[in-house]
């Protein structure tokens, strides 16, 4: 993948888009047999060399209450994606994201990005929530 287009297309071709801007995509998975829903948002970056960068996020918890340390031991033994914290509508909320060059972005693992963060956030927000599906 050499250009947000190019994302663009082929995730339209795979998965249910709930936004389409110009540089953000909503894909809305659905798991645990239709059960569960999760969305994954993808925007384009830019590094400090210009570079582009697709950034794929999914919100999991509102930050209230969740124990920040226990967080970021998640963050040193994660093998997919980091914890952020970002806002919607004002609330900073826990998110799970990760960055990727557009270079080593081919379909397959587009479609491997987007569905490891949403089964991660997922399975996170289950188990901040007392098993909820909140967003």
């Amino acid at each position: 993948m050499q250009n947000f287009e190019q994302i663009r297309g082929h995730v339209q071709s795979h998965f249910r888009i709930t936004t389409n801007d110009p540089y953000v995509l909503c894909v809305e998975l659905s798991l645990d047999a239709g059960k569960r829903h999760q969305s994954v948002f993808l925007a384009e970056l830019e590094d400090d060399d210009g570079r582009r960068l697709l950034r794929a996020s999914t919100i999991i918890a509102p930050i209230t209450g969740i124990d920040a340390r226990r967080m970021l031991a998640y963050n040193w033994h994660s093998r997919v994606g980091w914890l952020a914290i970002g806002e919607l509508d004002g609330v900073p909320y826990l998110q799970l994201c990760e960055n990727r060059p557009y270079a080593g972005l081919d379909g397959a693992e587009l479609d491997r990005l987007v569905l490891e963060i949403g089964g991660q956030g997922d399975r996170l927000e289950r188990l901040l929530s007392a098993g909820g599906d909140l967003l």
